[in-house]
């Protein structure tokens, strides 16, 4: 079965809608910067066209690369990492729960307008029914963890401390990052989609430079690129 065209009814090409999704949600751009840098390579499109294409596009190329990766993130079990963040909408206080891996990739994300034990469990038993069981869960001291763990059998699985948290803390950072650029969000479901959105799409190019030699480096870039141009491809 031929897939299906998503872009035949656009008049730019393919590689042009890529490229301008992958520069909105890769960098900290905002879609003005965004329309610039298309510009400065000839490419004549207005900041609200690559708002459409990133809330029409980058969903769907996430859910493709989430699609890829699915075996590979449900075989990382060894230890979860799960922590949350305070982001503000229209001056209310909402809470983004996230759930991390060893490795340090975002494998969840859940936005709630409560942090209470009925919210920590439901992203609880999201991301166990979407990517299994671990086997150690570490969080912060928040108390509504112990509770949820409770529920779906893990406590005993439960690991808490100060710097064990880091790695959780840290994959905070590119999206707070981003989303000084974009002012903040009007919406819970803006927020919870370009969460996910982001979070695939960063870590689809995240090489980690540090880990590895030049050449490997190169390489595991180059394929990433290849790869995002091949998405949805004719």
């Amino acid at each position: 079965m031929a897939k299906r065209d998503l872009f035949k009814c656009f008049k730019p090409s393919p590689e042009i809608i890529r490229l301008a999704v992958m520069l909105y949600i890769r960098f900290p751009l905002s879609l003005r910067n965004v329309e610039d840098l298309l510009h400065e390579r000839s490419i004549e499109i207005g900041h609200e066209i690559v708002r459409f294409w990133w809330r029409r596009f980058g969903p769907m190329f996430a859910s493709e690369i989430r699609k890829r990766r699915i075996e590979a993130m449900r075989s990382s079990r060894w230890r979860r990492h799960l922590d949350e963040i305070f982001e503000k909408i229209n001056g209310e206080r909402h809470c983004l729960w996230r759930a991390v891996d060893h490795e340090g990739e975002v494998l969840e994300r859940f936005v709630t307008k409560k942090r209470d034990n009925q919210a920590a469990l439901k992203f609880l038993k999201k991301t166990v029914k979407k990517h299994g069981r671990s086997d150690a869960l570490v969080t912060d001291k928040l108390c509504s963890y112990g509770g949820a763990q409770k529920e779906i059998g893990a406590a005993d699985r439960q690991e808490t401390g100060g710097w064990l948290s880091n790695r959780a803390e840290n994959s905070h950072l590119p999206c707070r990052r981003r989303e000084r650029a974009m002012h903040r969000f009007q919406r819970m479901r803006s927020l919870q989609m370009f969460a996910s959105v982001h979070a695939s799409v960063y870590h689809h190019f995240n090489q980690k430079r540090g880990l590895s030699s030049r050449d490997i480096f190169q390489a595991n870039r180059a394929a990433a690129l290849a790869e995002w141009r091949g998405l949805y491809a004719a």
